[in-house]
């Protein structure tokens, strides 16, 4: 739903209406590419960079990418009373990148342009990329100021680790505007003007780990961790501090998710183990290998002369999502495991998803049934969210966006 710019009444139909804002950083042509994103998916997109941006970018590029005239001045068309009625009218605002000097400002109530009079009569969902040397970013007033944005409802995204304006480096970057997009689509769909997981750490798991045989060969599985960066990506689209233990995924970092990447099973408990010490929830999505060779030989394995395969003696790997739900440091934390399933003999996958649930004394289980190999590496999923009190939720075919939404609507429920 979006309002009309003229009467500013609820009309229904018309395409979604997003505010990008522009602040006066370097990062500030990395936003060109934002704006595509959301062009060509259909938005209808205002563009409001602020003096210093335009510096980086000018008004006419802006223009020519969205379609409409560009000014980052609130005397422009005075009659149409833009540094209210762009702010009223949006159904996103989103500043990619928010500069140090925009998250003051912002978090003060200060309305000196375009772009913080919009913010200021906004009362959509507000998403803000932060994009700035790391000292900037660590000071004690950006802290604050982004804690503040925070408790107001805003989504202030994580920045990203890497290389800054010349031989820097180090957490300031800005996510990738692809990233960037899909956290705003996330929240766009939901329509949410609270972040729901605000103020919560969250951690999940991704992908697939292996076991070395030798150099060159392992014991793995299908799993591709597009559901766990799924998980990983909604819930940073409401609000929450996300950690993403990934095993053997080459994916694009989520924006504003923290990223360990692992190996093995072994990898992969110590660093979930680690980060559930301050975790509200925990979601194991990954598929650690069952079983681990007892010897890893340091040299390739060469084929026998009689053509005989060698012995392989294999020891059973730790089980994680046993271990966090009998052992959970923190009180109260949900922790949600997965099971892939193809019923047999003993059961069919509901049966064996119930049974496994017990067994594991988690707090939720999701259960797919992975007959002839659905779900792997397939856009989209379905499952039944089993609960330790008995619930279940039948979550139909969709993206997997839509179900790791369903997930945390169930973690968010059973939070205290």
């Amino acid at each position: 739903m979006t309002t009309d710019a003229t009467a500013g009444t609820p009309n229904q139909g018309s395409r979604p209406h997003v505010v990008l804002g522009v602040s006066g950083g370097i990062a500030a042509y990395k936003a060109c590419e934002l704006l595509r994103r959301f062009t060509e998916s259909g938005h209808d997109v205002t563009v409001v960079p602020t003096a210093a941006a335009l510096r980086f970018v000018g008004a006419d590029t802006w223009a020519a990418l969205s379609g409409k005239p560009v000014s980052a001045e609130v005397w422009h068309d005075v009659h149409q009373v833009p540094h209210v009625r762009i702010g009223q009218t949006a159904d996103l605002v989103v500043v990619a990148p928010a500069t140090a000097d925009l998250l003051a400002k912002a978090a003060h109530g200060l309305a000196d342009d375009l772009l913080t009079n919009t913010l200021l009569t906004a009362r959509c969902p507000v998403v803000l990329a932060p994009a700035m040397h790391t000292e900037m970013w660590e000071h004690a007033a950006t802290a604050a100021n982004v804690a503040t944005l925070r408790s107001r409802g805003a989504l202030v995204i994580e920045p990203a680790e890497g290389r800054l304006t010349g031989a820097d480096t180090g957490k300031g970057r800005l996510p990738d505007p692809i990233e960037i997009f899909e956290v705003c689509r996330e929240v766009l769909s939901r329509g949410v003007a609270a972040p729901d997981l605000a103020g919560r750490t969250v951690v999940v798991s991704a992908g697939g780990t292996r076991e070395y045989l030798d150099p060159v060969r392992f014991l793995g599985n299908r799993s591709s961790g597009l559901q766990g960066y799924a998980l990983a990506r909604t819930a940073a689209s409401r609000g929450a501090e996300v950690t993403l233990v990934a095993a053997n995924v080459s994916l694009p970092d989520p924006a504003g998710v923290k990223v360990v990447r692992v190996e093995t099973t072994a990898e992969l408990r110590d660093a979930v183990v680690g980060a559930a010490a301050g975790a509200d929830a925990v979601v194991m999505a990954a598929a650690p290998a069952d079983f681990r060779p007892v010897a890893t030989s340091g040299t390739k394995i060469k084929k026998a002369p009689d053509g005989s395969a060698p012995p392989l003696e294999l020891t059973q790997n730790p089980d994680i999502l046993h271990e966090l739900s009998t052992d959970r440091v923190r009180p109260g934390a949900v922790i949600v495991g997965f099971a892939a399933e193809t019923g047999d003999d003993t059961g069919s996958v509901l049966e064996l998803g119930r049974a496994k649930l017990a067994r594991k004394g988690c707090d939720l289980l999701v259960v797919n049934d992975v007959t002839g190999g659905a779900v792997f590496g397939a856009p989209d999923n379905q499952a039944v969210i089993l609960a330790a009190d008995g619930a279940a939720v039948d979550v139909p075919l969709g993206s997997k966006a839509a179900l790791a939404h369903a997930i945390w609507d169930q973690v968010v429920a059973r939070m205290p």
